[in-house]
């Protein structure tokens, strides 16, 4: 790590670690706690201004850390408070590569395969399916907890290796959000075996100019995945399935539209919630039941059967699989209410093609629905086209086969006038989601289909916690 231990206790190089934290929080007996500041930040491409966590290291030792990992130059601000503690202090030039090359350390000497998967929307849903999928093969499988995707999640969930080498093998999403090579990054911890891309889509166009510089990050997923590994591409996406050519190994392609190694096909929307397929593999097929709606969701069961296929499960035993998994919360969650209405709380995350993918979920499930309603949060970090690109949205919803529209938040103004512009007459507009889930606690009905989804930031979590306020879910 490139440290300087010249004045540690001697002692505390024998004493055994227990973990590793860099949330002085949660800080327990016999871990090492990193202190982060403000230039390590900086230095590893996170945008916006952070606390200096070396304030936070006497509380660290106080918790019952055996050392810290420090910046010389912080050590030299804090004097004062710190000295006392210099004996188990590690002070290094950068703490986040430090904290970075640690968990590379762990990952060489576990030394087991790594899927890592990439993509615009998407990636918590195909990591669940694919670490179920493989779980199911009776594999001890790691995964990234919640969107533990960036480069300190994704560290500080490669470092539970540390403590539990019994992993069989590892899944691990991959988040970027700017033009600072961060899947590269990632991918320097943990070199994948199986690369995984979803998608490519207007996201995070923000920071990256365009939709091909958005390709061109995801793109370095393959470019630096492992020599004689497998890239799994999708099919249906022709900006993923031009990174053929970068693979470094074999490559397994997935699709619905598109022919591919492995594919869904008869393709039936059951109960709300529910979808059925038949899922082809090149060694055979077998019938699919999702508890999962849309046909973005059958593209994310896709790519996890073409994980499955590669370590060896049969069309059958992928199948089983499928078939007992659940929606991670806030991601297509489906809830239904003993009052008679459905929810679909997808309230993690936003873009115009995803609201839209969700949105023809809804309509294509809910056709018997008495009435469809959308309860859209604006979409964040669209660059400087937002307001037009919300605006165009709000046309494409009003010509979907809603019934009702529910903007929340700032440029979803943009969304319900550019939907009563085509002609869509039912429509509100509220500043807050915690509103719009009083107004929506008020209106719903028995035989509503509503889905809500929002930008993270938005918060269009707290309508859903309204009606749960309200009303009953089925027993």
């Amino acid at each position: 790590m490139d440290a300087d231990a010249s004045k540690l206790n001697p002692a505390l190089l024998q004493t055994e670690v227990q973990s590793f934290a860099i949330d002085s929080r949660r800080v327990r007996t016999g871990e090492v706690f990193f202190a982060f500041s403000q230039p390590e930040y900086q230095n590893n491409c996170f945008n916006g201004e952070f606390q200096d966590a070396h304030k936070y290291i006497s509380s660290a030792f106080e918790k019952g850390a055996i050392a810290c990992v420090a910046r010389p130059d912080r050590f030299a601000e804090h004097r004062v408070e710190l000295e006392k503690f210099q004996d188990r202090l590690i002070l290094v030039k950068d703490a986040i590569a430090a904290f970075q090359k640690l968990a590379h350390g762990v990952y060489l000497e576990w030394n087991k395969p790594v899927v890592a998967l990439t993509g615009s929307a998407g990636k918590t849903t195909a990591k669940e399916l694919t670490a179920h999928v493989l779980t199911a093969s009776g594999r001890k499988v790691l995964r990234n907890i919640k969107n533990y995707n960036n480069g300190l999640g994704h560290p500080l969930t490669v470092l539970n290796l540390a403590n539990d080498k019994s992993y069989d093998v590892a899944v691990l999403e991959m988040g970027m959000s700017t033009p600072n090579k961060e899947i590269e990054r990632l991918c320097r911890i943990t070199p994948p075996d199986v690369a995984v891309e979803l998608n490519v889509l207007p996201v995070h166009v923000e920071h990256l100019g365009s939709i091909e510089n958005v390709a061109s990050a995801k793109a370095e997923l393959i470019e630096n995945m492992k020599e004689g590994g497998t890239a799994v591409l999708n099919a249906d996406d022709f900006r993923v399935l031009q990174m053929r050519g970068l693979s470094k190994g074999k490559t397994v392609t997935f699709g619905i539209e598109k022919a591919a190694d492995v594919s869904a096909s008869a393709i039936e929307m059951k109960r709300f919630g529910e979808t059925e397929f038949v899922l082809n593999l090149p060694n055979g097929e077998a019938k699919v039941l999702l508890q999962l709606s849309g046909r973005h969701n059958v593209s994310n069961a896709l790519a996890a059967a073409a994980v499955g296929y590669i370590f060896g499960m049969s069309a059958r035993e992928i199948a089983g699989a499928l078939r007992t998994v659940a929606p991670p919360p806030q991601r297509g969650e489906v809830l239904h209410f003993a009052e008679g209405f459905t929810v679909i709380n997808d309230s993690y995350n936003s873009n115009p093609a995803a609201l839209l993918g969700m949105v023809k979920t809804l309509t294509d499930g809910g056709k018997s629905a008495k009435r469809r309603i959308v309860v859209a949060g604006e979409m964040l970090e669209l660059g400087e086209a937002e307001k037009e690109i919300h605006g165009e949205t709000g046309e494409k919803l009003a010509k979907s086969g809603i019934d009702f529209l529910i903007g929340v938040r700032g440029l979803a103004q943009d969304l319900t006038d550019g939907a009563e512009k085509i002609g869509l007459s039912q429509t509100k507009f509220f500043d807050s989601s915690d509103e719009a889930g009083e107004f929506l606690a008020s209106e719903i009905k028995a035989g509503d289909l509503v889905l809500v989804k929002g930008s993270r930031g938005v918060r269009t979590e707290k309508v859903v916690e309204k009606l749960l306020e309200n009303f009953a879910l089925e027993k």
